[in-house]
C-alpha cells in the first residue's frame, strides 16, 4: 500500500525542517569562523600599524641623516671644486 498523501507531506515537512535547522546551524558555525578570521585580521593589522609608525619615524630620520650626509659631502666637495679652480 502508498503511503497516505498527508504522511508524505508530514514527512518532507520534516525532513525540510531538519534541513533547514542543519544548514541554519552550518551559516552560524561559518559566520563565528568568518568573525574569528575577522578578528584575528583585526589583530595583524592594529599591530602592523603600531609597528609602521616607529618603523616610518626612524626611516625619515635616517633619510634625513642621509640627505646631512649628502648635502654635507655634496658642500666638501663643491669646496674641493673651488680650491682647484683658485690654483689654476
Amino acid at each position: 500500500m502508498s503511503e497516505h498523501p498527508r504522511s508524505l507531506i508530514g514527512k518532507l515537512i520534516q525532513d525540510l525542517v531538519q534541513q533547514r535547522d542543519e544548514l541554519k546551524l552550518d551559516l552560524h558555525l561559518g559566520t563565528q569562523e568568518a568573525k574569528e578570521q575577522w578578528d584575528k585580521l583585526e589583530d595583524k593589522l592594529f599591530q602592523l600599524r603600531q609597528r609602521f609608525q616607529p618603523a616610518q619615524e626612524a626611516a625619515e630620520d635616517s633619510a634625513e641623516q642621509v640627505w646631512d650626509a649628502l648635502k654635507l659631502l655634496a658642500g666638501e666637495v663643491k669646496d674641493g671644486f673651488q680650491r682647484v679652480r683658485k690654483s689654476l
